[in-house]
C-alpha cells in the first residue's frame, strides 16, 4: 500500500511573475491511534500507508518487541472516523507506557516524560570483522532516492530503508515524519523475522537525531547512513553502541562521525573518520 497523497489548489509564481492557480500534490498527514488491549496508548501523526509496519516498528523501541511472536494481535481498522491499530502483546512483553499527548510528525519522542534506554541493544550490531565498502555507503542515498515515489510527486516526505553491505536495498518506506519512515522499515523487518537486523545499514533521507539512533540500536543494525548531519547526542549514542554513523553522504563524499573502523576502502582497507568530508549545507 503506497502512502497517500492529496491535491490542493495553490498559486504558483515562476521568477516572481504573475501567480497562476494550479493544482499541487501534497503528502497526507493524519492521526493514527494505537491501542493496547483496548486502551489508547499513543496517537501518531503520520502519512497513511503501511500502518501495521509503523505500529510494529514503534513497539520495537517502546515495548522491547524483538520477534513477531511477541505480537499476539496487530489489527488495523477505522473507528469513530479515525484510523486505529489494535495491539495485543503476549504475556511477558512489557506494555508501552501511554503517551499523554499527540506525537507530531516532526518528533518521535514528544509526549514522553522519561527516555528509557533499558530496552536497547539485544544483540551485537555486526559480526566480528564486518565492514562495508566506502563506495557502497556513498551510493546508498542515491539508490534510495530512486525509489522515493511519493517524494517525486510531492517533494514533502522523508524516506528510510535497510541495506545490506553489498548495497542491496530492502523495502523503502516514506512518511512526513522521518522517525515514522524508520518505524515502518523496522516494522517490516520485524514482521519478516529479520530482527535483529545485524550487518545491515539503516539509510535515512534527513538529519540524524537521538531518536533515530535509538531506533537503529533497538533494531540491531550495524550503522546509519544519512544525507544530512547528526546531533551531538546522536553521535554519542552511536559511539556508545558501536554503530557506524555516516552523515552528509552526497556527491561521493561523507562525514564519518562514529564507527570509522567499519568503513572499508578498496581492497578492504579501513577508512579514516574524515573520509571525503563535504562542507555542511
Amino acid at each position: 500500500m503506497a502512502v497517500r497523497t492529496t491535491r490542493r489548489a495553490i498559486l504558483r509564481a515562476a521568477r516572481c511573475d504573475e501567480p497562476v492557480q494550479a493544482p499541487d500534490e501534497l503528502a497526507v498527514e493524519q492521526p493514527l491511534v494505537l491501542a493496547h488491549r483496548g486502551m489508547v496508548i499513543a496517537t501518531l501523526m503520520r502519512t497513511p500507508g503501511h500502518d501495521l509496519e509503523l505500529a510494529a516498528g514503534w513497539l520495537v523501541v517502546e515495548s522491547g518487541v524483538a520477534r513477531v511472536e511477541d505480537l499476539r494481535e496487530l489489527r488495523a481498522c477505522r473507528e469513530d472516523g479515525t484510523d486505529r491499530v489494535h495491539v495485543t502483546l503476549h504475556e511477558g512483553v512489557r506494555a508501552p507506557r501511554p503517551r499523554a499527548f499527540v506525537t507530531s510528525a516532526a518528533c518521535g519522542v514528544c509526549s514522553v516524560d522519561v527516555l528509557d534506554l533499558r530496552l536497547l541493544r539485544r544483540a551485537v550490531p555486526h559480526t566480528p570483522g564486518w565492514t562495508v565498502p566506502c563506495q557502497v555507503v556513498a551510493e546508498l542515498p542515491t539508490a534510495m532516492r530512486a525509489r522515493q515515489r511519493t517524494f517525486d510527486r510531492t517533494g514533502g516526505v522523508h524516506a528510510a530503508a535497510l541495506a545490506a553491505s553489498d548495497g542491496d536495498l530492502r523495502a523503502v518506506r516514506e512518511d512526513v515524519g522521518r522517525h515514522n519512515a524508520v518505524d515502518k522499515v523496522v516494522g517490516r523487518a520485524l514482521l519478516d523475522g529479520l530482527l535483529p537486523a545485524t550487518d545491515r545499514l539503516l539509510v535515512v533521507s534527513g538529519r540524524v537525531s537521538f531518536e533515530i539512533v535509538q531506533k537503529a540500536v533497538a533494531a540491531g543494525v550495524a550503522g546509519i547512513v544519512a544525507v544530512s548531519v547528526p546531533s551531538s547526542l546522536a553521535v554519542d549514542l552511536a559511539r556508545e553502541y558501536g554503530l557506524l554513523l555516516a552523515g552528509m553522504v552526497r556527491d561521493g563524499g561523507m562525514n564519518v562521525y562514529a564507527g570509522g573502523e567499519l568503513l572499508a576502502r578498496a581492497r578492504g582497507r579501513p577508512a579514516s573518520a574524515n573520509v571525503s568530508a563535504p562542507t555542511r549545507a
